[in-house]
């Protein structure tokens, strides 16, 4: 749990990248960890994503992870590109269980009570609430929280700039995944490097 608290710890957001081209995943773990946002969530929705993760470990200071892993297998590719951190969507059994002696820590997504206590009884109290914003929001994390004390979370999904200050008032908010530091189309390392630092910067609403 130790590293998965320092991980969830280093900054308020954590970026959740789809990179479609290897070529672009230095430039954008530069900007990013030049903006102040050391930890990258490389999603394995791409070809390219474990290339990406390989690619992104060269940049001092980045602790670079993989997201969207859904099984075993992946979670296996994963560690073995270098990555830091694993996050999935969801959690089953099978992928809960294959993972308990595994070097590095998962962050398993769940979006209701039953998903929390399937987590907690397979060992995980770092969890991802994911979709965040559709699967009830603020309020909704606000009730998990009142019921599991010993739970924190990243929620992601549906979180901007804007809102992730609300997030992060949540005593139950370790930090956000957010994917607007980085959108879809040219890679522009100036403005991601702008919107990292914004990132960074944030705290808590009054």
């Amino acid at each position: 749990m130790a590293d998965i608290d320092r991980i969830l710890a280093a900054a308020p957001v954590i970026p959740v990248l789809v990179i479609d081209r290897v070529e672009d995943a230095l430039p954008i773990a530069r900007a990013l960890v030049e903006g102040g946002l050391p930890v990258l969530e490389v999603t394995m929705r791409t070809p390219a994503a474990l290339d990406a993760i390989r690619a992104m470990k060269e940049v001092e200071g980045a602790i670079v992870g993989a997201g969207t892993v859904l099984n075993p297998k992946q979670f296996d590719q994963a560690v073995e590109a270098g990555s830091e951190f694993i996050v999935s969507p969801g959690l089953t059994e099978t992928l809960g269980r294959a993972v308990q002696d595994a070097p590095v820590p998962l962050l398993p997504g769940v979006a209701t009570a039953g998903d929390i206590m399937r987590a907690l009884d397979l060992g995980f109290t770092r969890l991802k609430f994911f979709p965040a914003m559709s699967s009830g929001g603020i309020p909704a994390l606000k009730g998990f929280s009142a019921v599991f004390g010993g739970v924190r979370f990243c929620p992601t999904g549906g979180i901007t700039l804007e809102t992730a200050p609300d997030w992060l008032a949540l005593k139950a908010v370790a930090c956000v995944g957010g994917s607007w530091m980085v959108p879809a189309g040219s890679v522009d390392p100036d403005a991601i490097r702008e919107r990292a630092r914004k990132a960074a910067a944030l705290r808590p609403s009054a």
